[in-house]
C-alpha cells in the first residue's frame, strides 16, 4: 500500500485552488467570519476525500484585513491540511491580496510547471482600502495567473460587485451575492463541485460545466 501512495504521489498532478478571503472588521457582523469559516473547512475536507490518482487538489488560503495581505495556509495537498479559523477585523487590503497571489502562481517551486489550471475564488463583503486596478492588471497579464479559472462572491449589499466583476473578467461570468449564510455555503458548494469535476475528468485543465443555477436546489 505504501509503494502506491508513492507511486500516486509522483505521478499525479496539482491542481491548485486558492481563496481570496476578505477578513476586514464588517467581517465580523452578522457571524459571517464564522460561516465562512465553516463553508471553507467542509470545502477543504472534501478535496482531502478525492482521488488523487490523476489530479491531487492542493489549497493555499490568502487574507486580506487587519496587517495587510497574509499567507493563512500554504499551498499544500487538501489532504495535508490543518485548518486554521479565520478572524476579522481591519481594512480590506484587496490590493495586496492580489500581488500575493500574482507572486505564488509565478513561483515554480510553489506552483510548479506540471500543475493543472488553478483556480482562484475570491470572496469579499466591502470596498477595497487600498489600490487594487493595478495588481489586478498585473494578475490578469501574468502568463501563468493569467490562466487560472476565477470565481468571485460578494456577502452583503456593500460588497463592491464591479470590482468582483473586474476580477472575473469576463462579462458573461457571474459575480455571487450572499445574503446570508446558507448562500455562502452555496457558493463553495458550487466551486467545490467545478473543482471535484475537473479532478475527475480525463483532461483536469478542461472546464467542466456544472450549471451554478441550480444553486438553490442544494440541500445542506
Amino acid at each position: 500500500m505504501t509503494q502506491l501512495k508513492e507511486f500516486t504521489a509522483s505521478t499525479a498532478r496539482p491542481l491548485p485552488v486558492i481563496l481570496l478571503a476578505d477578513v476586514s472588521g464588517s467581517m465580523d457582523s452578522n457571524g459571517k467570519i464564522g460561516t465562512l469559516n465553516t463553508a471553507v473547512k467542509e470545502m477543504i475536507e472534501t478535496f482531502a476525500r478525492e482521488d488523487d490518482s490523476r489530479a491531487e487538489i492542493h489549497v493555499a488560503v490568502i487574507t486580506f484585513g487587519q496587517g495587510g495581505a497574509r499567507l493563512h495556509q500554504a499551498l499544500q495537498p487538501a489532504s495535508q491540511a490543518q485548518w486554521q479559523q479565520m478572524a476579522a477585523a481591519g481594512g480590506t487590503p484587496l490590493g495586496g491580496a492580489l500581488e500575493v497571489v500574482t507572486a505564488m502562481l509565478e513561483d515554480s517551486q510553489q506552483v510548479p510547471s506540471r500543475s493543472y489550471r488553478p483556480a482562484l475564488v475570491l470572496v469579499s463583503d466591502g470596498q477595497p482600502t487600498d489600490t487594487w486596478q493595478e495588481p489586478l492588471k498585473r494578475l490578469l497579464g501574468s502568463a501563468r495567473a493569467s490562466k487560472a479559472l476565477r470565481f468571485a462572491m460578494g456577502i452583503g449589499a456593500d460588497a463592491d460587485k464591479a470590482m468582483l466583476q473586474a476580477f472575473l473578467a469576463d462579462a458573461e461570468a457571474r459575480v455571487f451575492e450572499a445574503h446570508e449564510a446558507r448562500q455562502v455555503r452555496q457558493f463553495f458548494r458550487w466551486v467545490t463541485m467545478s473543482v471535484t469535476a475537473r479532478s475527475r475528468s480525463i483532461n483536469p485543465n478542461s472546464v467542466v460545466a456544472v450549471n451554478p443555477t441550480d444553486l438553490s436546489e442544494l440541500d445542506f
